[in-house]
């Protein structure tokens, strides 16, 4: 009886490791073992680590940061005395985030502090075996987009619609600000542009990287801009046209950025407030909000920055022995008399002081001491490119302008033109 309990127990034993060598037969040899997927930041594979990510709060230090996660007085005085040769710990900001990478012992040993000054550059302090500290960059990738329209409201509200950048608006009316009155834009005028994007990791949107070449068309008349380096020690770049003329003039087309034109010169208006008598407007209107920064339209002393009768408070600016320019109406100026400056400087805001029905600035300008209408002058224009460069200057430009004439106009209402051209890492 016993000799045969024995035998039933060999035979279950042997069919049950039957069955389990028939159950491993059957398993994925894929799925036997999944490699996990490295996760790399900041130089580190993550994996390696307890992950702790947080942010600098309004009173935190590097010593109390570390303290709180169980490093020691000495420990962090010795951090602290080996890191201030490559970067000053008491820089720490507010609101900016950082990570702490611990090891995976017993008592989560921490190891590693990362600060992130901002999207792209960071700091790493190690201090896991021997104390490390240094600077570094996220890989960052360059992609070149197009983009096209036609205007049918305003240049800020086409572009907005497309859902392009804030900066590349702004960047399009600085290129133009000499060439192009952006406040007398007419339905139907066009533009185009060729410019750069940062992504940091691929998918990070990281800002505008600059506008390599732009084409406006205005009133029929086109406008070519391209961006040329024309000192490659500095890598000072600027703006020029087909003909290697630079877009740049002596004055800026507008005192402001962005307002519209309210009043124009008109040596011929009357009012009907006075009785149709004839009342001269020596000056060009430009409505905008109040406080809205006023700009010197080109380099120049200031004569006067005072208060008088229906001017209000205003600013006077001598550019040479030919031309002044004088700003009227501003709710209070930011220059003060004998002052220098230079073209695009603040020197006041836009306000309502004076005889004025709404807030504005009245720009006006002196050509040999007599007020004339500066959209009818003819402006001295800024250098152009040297001599020596122009050959260079006009086969750079010639790739860029096949490009610029190829990108179809995106009319309002149709699916936004904006596509990756060419990628570069960095």
């Amino acid at each position: 009886m016993y000799q045969k309990s024995i035998v039933v127990a060999i035979l279950l034993g042997m069919a049950m490791w039957s069955c389990k060598d028939d159950q491993n037969d059957n398993l994925d040899p894929f799925e036997a073992y999944i490699e996990p997927v490295e996760l790399r930041e900041f130089g580190f594979n993550l994996n390696d680590y307890i992950v702790k990510r947080d942010t600098i709060r309004s009173g935190d230090s590097f010593g109390s940061i570390l303290q709180r996660n169980n490093v020691g007085y000495s420990k962090i005085y010795q951090i602290a005395e080996r890191a201030k040769d490559s970067y000053d710990i008491r820089k720490l900001q507010a609101g900016k985030p950082y990570t702490l990478l611990f090891a995976k012992d017993s008592v989560q040993t921490p190891q590693c502090f990362i600060y992130q000054e901002n999207n792209i550059d960071y700091v790493v302090i190690h201090f896991a075996d021997s104390i490390v500290a240094y600077k570094e960059k996220k890989p960052v990738k360059i992609v070149t987009k197009e983009a096209s329209g036609e205007i049918y409201n305003s240049l800020s509200v086409t572009m907005a619609e497309q859902g392009l950048p804030q900066q590349l608006i702004a960047d399009m009316s600085d290129i133009y600000a000499w060439t192009i009155n952006f406040w007398k834009l007419q339905k139907g005028d066009k533009f185009k542009i060729i410019y750069k994007q940062r992504f940091i990791e691929d998918s990070i949107y990281a800002g505008l990287d600059g506008i390599d070449a732009a084409y406006f068309q205005h009133k029929g008349e086109d406008f070519y801009a391209f961006k040329f380096a024309t000192d490659t020690l500095s890598n000072k770049a600027d703006f020029f046209d087909e003909k290697a003329k630079s877009l740049k003039r002596a004055f800026l087309k507008a005192p402001v950025n962005f307002g519209r034109v309210s009043s124009r010169y008109n040596l011929n208006r009357r009012i009907a407030y006075y009785g149709y008598a004839l009342r001269p407007h020596k000056g060009t209107d430009f409505a905008a909000p109040i406080g809205t920064e006023i700009l010197a339209t080109s380099n120049g002393t200031v004569v006067e920055s005072t208060q008088s009768g229906g001017n209000g408070k205003y600013v006077k600016i001598k550019h040479n022995d030919t031309y002044s320019t004088q700003y009227l109406h501003m709710s209070r100026q930011a220059v003060k008399k004998g002052q220098y400056v230079k073209q695009g400087d603040v020197i006041g805001y836009v306000g309502m002081t004076g005889n004025t029905s709404g807030p504005h600035v009245c720009y006006r300008f002196w050509k040999n001491g007599q007020q004339v209408d500066p959209f009818k002058e003819k402006m001295p224009t800024s250098e152009s490119i040297p001599k020596h460069l122009n050959n260079q200057y006009l086969q750079f430009i010639k790739p860029l302008r096949a490009q610029l004439d190829k990108i179809p106009i995106q009319y309002h209402n149709e699916t936004t033109i904006e596509q990756g051209y060419s990628i570069t890492q960095n």
